[in-house]
């Protein structure tokens, strides 16, 4: 890449974060899911459009394949499908074919992880493709930057070395965010940097903020107030961050009282408000912030208390589940304006929903999807099929009418229109 087109980029950059650049950072018409939650950042496509049902046995199976260990979801472009799992003692970052599922490219790297508490040892975060480029963050803190044609290595940071942060609970988890030329991290380091934004084309530090902790939540990007800013749910709460100069513009506290606790659940946006919501008692909670202090609009810890996965925007109610992983988490639709609930179904327990259309998608954590009509209305199932063994905690990436999940072993793709 010559020195005429960095610069173009940055300029670029400059006007994203200005609020007067003329084309979105992610095509508003994509078809693929190039990051965590799709092109959007809230879980929906709304270009794909879903049957009512699906013939005989389900929907047609393309292929599957053995992989690693890890808790990331594949991304999904129209050339290729990328994985970051973990196989033996190396984290590996995989190319593969959308429709036949045959290796492109694979990139290794050592890693010595161990998770404290025996669950898994692989990757926690979803990859982010963008502009030629493709960005991972290990569960050891390793941040790389590869070829997304060939998978070779840019460049990368070890941000347990270089930024001292903690392990966590359960390692890292967080994936990274892309806003023009820079990705933005979680790194959560209380004395060198808990939110780290680095140039994405050669991985120097661009600015630093906050001494947080990291959670197990994805950031997300919005313009609110007319400011591009990137939203943090940490392991304290709300950090609303100004994407062109690192400074907090918003902070508000929003944690479980316990501290065998995480905050897991990605920002959901609605105009200037933003939704934060965590289990343990906590619930949710609407901010509107339009001005720098932020003014509470609702909070309840009885409509939708999501453990881990993040609730789902459409049209004015929010989709997701609401309870404990462990105790069984109903699938609730919630007013965003009153935050009452709609409809609540505990035929659905706990899992990920993704949005195509107007179809409600739901992994649930048995493997089993379930499609169901996006409506406030009533709860109204359209069918289900079994994809996936059991012990499925990874979002999956809906492209081009197929779906891609995973369960700890397994990676499939099935063809649902």
């Amino acid at each position: 890449m010559n020195t005429w087109d960095i610069n173009a980029i940055r300029a670029a950059a400059h006007l994203l974060t200005s609020g007067i650049l003329l084309w979105p950072p992610f095509r508003a018409d994509s078809s693929e899911w190039p990051r965590f939650l799709g092109p959007h950042q809230n879980g929906v496509l709304p270009t794909e459009t879903l049957p009512d049902s699906w013939p005989g046995n389900g929907p047609k199976k393309l292929w599957q394949r053995s992989v690693g260990s890890g808790f990331g979801g594949p991304i999904a472009l129209d050339d290729r499908i990328i994985l970051h799992h973990r196989t033996g003692n190396e984290e590996q970052i995989l190319s593969l074919d959308p429709l036949s599922g045959e290796a492109q490219w694979q990139f290794d790297y050592a890693t010595t992880y161990r998770d404290d508490f025996g669950f898994d040892n692989g990757p926690r975060s979803t990859p982010t493709a963008y502009e030629g480029y493709l960005y991972t963050y290990g569960a050891q803190g390793k941040l790389y930057c590869l070829e997304l044609d060939t998978g070779k290595p840019v460049w990368n940071v070890d941000t347990k070395k270089e930024f001292k942060a903690p392990k966590g609970f359960f390692g890292i988890a967080c994936s990274p965010l892309v806003e023009g030329d820079l990705v933005i991290i979680n790194v959560g380091s209380p004395k060198n940097g808990g939110i780290v934004a680095f140039d994405r084309l050669n991985g120097a530090v661009r600015w630093k903020t906050s001494h947080g902790e990291a959670s197990y939540s994805s950031p997300v990007a919005a313009t609110i107030a007319n400011i591009r800013q990137a939203l943090f749910f940490d392991r304290e709460g709300l950090k609303a961050v100004a994407v062109e100069t690192g400074k907090i513009r918003s902070a508000y506290p929003w944690r479980p009282r316990i501290n065998a606790s995480v905050n897991a659940a990605s920002p959901v946006v609605y105009g200037n408000q933003v939704l934060l919501t965590t289990s343990y008692r906590t619930g949710a909670v609407v901010l509107d912030l339009t001005q720098t202090e932020p003014k509470k609009v609702w909070s309840n810890d009885n409509a939708i208390s999501c453990h881990y996965s993040t609730p789902i925007l459409h049209r004015g109610y929010l989709y997701g589940f609401h309870g404990r992983q462990e105790w069984g988490a109903p699938l609730n639709c919630v007013s965003w304006k009153t935050g009452e609930v709609q409809w609540s179904q505990p035929s659905i327990q706990n899992g990920s929903v993704i949005i195509g259309g107007n179809k409600l998608l739901a992994l649930q954590e048995n493997g089993e999807l379930v499609l169901v009509n996006a409506t406030e209305k009533r709860y109204q199932e359209l069918d289900r099929a079994q994809i996936l063994p059991s012990d499925v905690r990874s979002y999956p990436a809906l492209a081009n009418g197929i779906i891609y999940a995973r369960s700890p072993k397994i990676l499939v793709a099935y063809r649902l229109r």
